[in-house]
């Protein structure tokens, strides 16, 4: 009896971390939309501020703690979030204190889904033909480039970033670095956008968060973007020669 039960109770504490993150994105969408929400940023900023002031070191902690969650569990509010880091800890220690978090929460999303259907994945993507053998083959031979690019450009959902690298067998300390340094731009923007939220809250205004798609940011990003791109251009010259 213990042989026959203990492959299926193995296979359930393989996904048991998907299910967690699956049913906490839905409870928070529902329950937690409001709570995390650039009102609720408002209506608390001064007991926010009072807080950070008698107890600089633990606030830093523990919206560290909340940003890794928001991230790792898919919750809404990671846009607020990076604001708040910016309007509580300025730019410099605020653009440090969010790229971290959404990093450990993006790296425990991945391992979460690479130890659940990752590995399966990318043996099952090795032992097939035709094209989802060539879209894995390419992401596998230029891992860096694309990683980057899925971080810098705008348009790529952020868990659409944080599960395809785990299904296609990317390495996880290669995952870490190029998130980290992808989401750095964006960090440093929208915690930009954050630090100037006092001049907002006096004018009774919300913030611009469609500000990363004016030209004059989203150039350099793009910029960024295609500058991981020339490895790969440089790769098939050279194959095409």
């Amino acid at each position: 009896m213990t042989e026959a039960t203990s492959p299926s109770r193995s296979g359930l504490a393989r996904y048991l971390p998907l299910a967690l993150i699956a049913a906490a994105a839905i409870t928070g969408a529902v329950f937690l939309r409001d709570y995390l929400s650039f009102e609720a940023l408002a209506a608390n900023r001064e007991a926010l501020i009072g807080f950070r002031d008698a107890n600089y070191a633990l606030a830093a902690a523990a919206f560290a703690a909340a940003y890794v969650a928001i991230v790792a569990l898919s919750l809404p509010g990671a846009a607020i979030a990076t604001l708040t880091g910016g309007f509580l800890f300025g730019v410099v220690a605020g653009t440090a204190l969010n790229a971290v978090s959404a990093t450990i929460g993006a790296l425990l999303i991945f391992l979460a889904a690479k130890h659940g259907l990752g590995d399966r994945l990318a043996a099952r993507m090795d032992a097939s033909d035709g094209a989802v053998k060539r879209l894995k083959d390419g992401i596998r031979e230029d891992e860096t480039s694309y990683l980057l690019i899925m971080r810098l450009v705008p348009a790529v959902p952020f868990f659409v970033a944080n599960l395809v690298p785990a299904f296609v067998g990317v390495g996880t300390p290669k995952y870490a670095w190029t998130t980290f340094f992808g989401i750095l731009p964006g960090s440093l923007v929208y915690t930009w956008v954050g630090a100037g939220l006092g001049e907002v809250f006096a004018r009774g205004e919300t913030p611009d968060l469609g500000i990363v798609f004016e030209p004059h940011i989203l150039g350099p990003i793009l910029g960024l973007a295609a500058l991981a791109l020339v490895p790969v251009a440089v790769k098939h010259l050279k194959s095409s020669k």
